[in-house]
């Protein structure tokens, strides 16, 4: 993750939306340019974002002050960690990976904040009702 800002997941759609089933794809443009999208591409893309992590605010300034950057491969695995937290019914998880530890809010698939090697020690992790450790 680059020190660029990051920006939550929002869902835009500059066309109509049909619910009438399209051809062979969900995407079409008519004759007046406007594009028409189904709802079952909605539906989709709603799902995708709902399993994408999120960043609090808090845990991106932390995350910048750090210089915790991280590969899409390291985000997939906190994504996997999150999973296996929320199947044991945990709200609020310490995730364990490496020298970095993340607090998470487990419904909301939110990192809440991030902690690097050098902060992790003598540190004391509160409020929270499970750990994954990776």
């Amino acid at each position: 993750m680059d020190s660029s800002k990051v920006e939550y997941n929002r869902l835009v759609y500059t066309g109509r939306i049909s619910g009438i089933p399209q051809q062979s794809g969900s995407l079409r443009r008519v004759s007046n340019g406007v594009t028409n999208i189904g709802f079952d591409e909605i539906l989709k893309e709603a799902v995708r974002n709902e399993q994408a992590i999120k960043f609090s605010k808090h845990a991106q300034i932390r995350m910048r002050q750090r210089n915790i950057q991280l590969s899409q491969d390291e985000i997939d695995r906190i994504g996997h960690a999150i999973e296996k937290a929320r199947e044991k019914g945990v709200r609020d998880s310490l995730v364990l990976m490496g020298n970095l530890a993340f607090i998470v809010n487990v419904p909301t698939r939110t990192i809440v904040t991030a902690v690097d090697g050098e902060n992790i020690k003598d540190n004391i992790f509160t409020n929270i009702d499970g750990a994954v450790v990776l």
